[in-house]
Protein backbone atom coordinates (compact mmCIF):
# COMPACT_ATOMS: atom_id res chain seq x y z
CA UNK A 1 0.00 0.00 0.00
CA UNK A 2 1.38 3.38 -1.02
CA UNK A 3 0.67 6.15 1.48
CA UNK A 4 1.10 9.87 0.84
CA UNK A 5 0.42 12.40 3.61
CA UNK A 6 0.78 16.05 2.61
CA UNK A 7 -0.16 19.41 4.07
CA UNK A 8 -1.42 22.60 2.47
CA UNK A 9 -0.63 25.75 4.52
CA UNK A 10 0.28 23.30 7.28
CA UNK A 11 3.39 21.43 8.33
CA UNK A 12 2.76 17.72 8.78
CA UNK A 13 4.42 16.95 12.10
CA UNK A 14 5.55 13.43 13.06
CA UNK A 15 2.79 13.31 15.71
CA UNK A 16 0.16 14.19 13.11
CA UNK A 17 1.58 11.63 10.67
CA UNK A 18 1.53 8.92 13.36
CA UNK A 19 -2.05 9.80 14.29
CA UNK A 20 -3.18 9.42 10.66
CA UNK A 21 -1.35 6.08 10.40
CA UNK A 22 -3.00 4.66 13.52
CA UNK A 23 -6.43 5.72 12.28
CA UNK A 24 -5.80 4.21 8.82
CA UNK A 25 -4.98 0.84 10.44
CA UNK A 26 -8.66 0.45 11.28
CA UNK A 27 -9.67 0.92 7.64
CA UNK A 28 -7.03 -1.45 6.29
CA UNK A 29 -8.04 -4.05 8.88
CA UNK A 30 -11.55 -4.15 7.39
CA UNK A 31 -10.45 -4.14 3.76
CA UNK A 32 -7.00 -5.32 2.71
CA UNK A 33 -7.23 -4.64 -1.06
CA UNK A 34 -6.10 -1.02 -0.72
CA UNK A 35 -3.65 -0.01 -3.46
CA UNK A 36 -2.98 3.66 -2.77
CA UNK A 37 -3.92 6.24 -0.11
CA UNK A 38 -3.51 10.01 -0.47
CA UNK A 39 -4.16 12.17 2.61
CA UNK A 40 -4.28 15.96 2.32
CA UNK A 41 -4.42 18.10 5.47
CA UNK A 42 -5.38 21.74 4.87
CA UNK A 43 -5.54 24.82 7.06
CA UNK A 44 -7.92 27.53 5.81
CA UNK A 45 -8.24 30.94 7.39
CA UNK A 46 -11.52 32.28 6.09
CA UNK A 47 -11.96 35.15 8.54
CA UNK A 48 -10.20 36.04 11.75
CA UNK A 49 -12.73 34.15 13.90
CA UNK A 50 -13.46 31.34 11.44
CA UNK A 51 -10.54 29.00 11.16
CA UNK A 52 -11.23 25.71 9.49
CA UNK A 53 -8.98 22.70 9.25
CA UNK A 54 -9.85 20.18 6.59
CA UNK A 55 -8.73 16.61 6.01
CA UNK A 56 -9.23 14.76 2.72
CA UNK A 57 -8.54 11.15 1.78
CA UNK A 58 -8.51 9.52 -1.63
CA UNK A 59 -8.41 5.75 -1.26
CA UNK A 60 -7.71 3.75 -4.43
CA UNK A 61 -8.86 0.14 -4.20
CA UNK A 62 -9.19 -2.57 -6.77
CA UNK A 63 -12.09 -1.38 -8.90
CA UNK A 64 -13.06 1.86 -7.12
CA UNK A 65 -11.73 5.16 -5.84
CA UNK A 66 -13.21 6.45 -2.58
CA UNK A 67 -12.96 10.16 -1.74
CA UNK A 68 -13.88 11.56 1.67
CA UNK A 69 -13.41 15.03 3.15
CA UNK A 70 -14.18 16.50 6.55
CA UNK A 71 -13.69 19.94 8.08
CA UNK A 72 -13.53 20.93 11.75
CA UNK A 73 -11.94 23.56 13.98
CA UNK A 74 -9.49 20.97 15.35
CA UNK A 75 -7.36 18.90 12.97
CA UNK A 76 -7.44 15.79 15.17
CA UNK A 77 -11.25 15.94 15.38
CA UNK A 78 -11.41 16.36 11.60
CA UNK A 79 -9.22 13.26 11.15
CA UNK A 80 -11.40 11.26 13.58
CA UNK A 81 -14.60 12.16 11.74
CA UNK A 82 -12.92 11.57 8.39
CA UNK A 83 -11.80 8.07 9.31
CA UNK A 84 -15.30 7.22 10.59
CA UNK A 85 -16.77 8.25 7.23
CA UNK A 86 -14.06 6.39 5.33
CA UNK A 87 -14.58 3.25 7.39
CA UNK A 88 -18.32 3.27 6.64
CA UNK A 89 -17.72 3.73 2.92
CA UNK A 90 -15.08 0.99 2.80
CA UNK A 91 -17.37 -1.45 4.64
CA UNK A 92 -20.20 -0.59 2.24
CA UNK A 93 -17.90 -1.16 -0.75
CA UNK A 94 -16.73 -4.47 0.71
CA UNK A 95 -20.35 -5.63 1.19
CA UNK A 96 -21.13 -4.79 -2.44
CA UNK A 97 -18.17 -6.86 -3.61
CA UNK A 98 -19.24 -9.95 -1.69
CA UNK A 99 -21.91 -12.13 -3.28
CA UNK A 100 -24.68 -12.59 -0.72
CA UNK A 101 -27.12 -14.26 -3.11
CA UNK A 102 -27.45 -18.02 -2.84
CA UNK A 103 -29.53 -20.20 -5.09
CA UNK A 104 -32.37 -22.03 -3.42
CA UNK A 105 -32.52 -25.82 -3.27
CA UNK A 106 -35.42 -26.01 -5.76
CA UNK A 107 -33.42 -24.22 -8.45
CA UNK A 108 -30.44 -26.50 -7.92
CA UNK A 109 -32.66 -29.54 -8.52
CA UNK A 110 -34.14 -28.05 -11.69
CA UNK A 111 -30.70 -27.25 -13.11
CA UNK A 112 -29.45 -30.80 -12.48
CA UNK A 113 -32.13 -32.43 -14.71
Amino acid sequence: MNLTISGHHLEVTPALREYVLTKLDRVTRHFDQVVDVNVLLTFEKLKEKERRQKAEVTLHTKGKDIFVEQAHEDMYAAIDQLMDKLDRQVCRHKDKLQDHHHESGKRLDVDAR
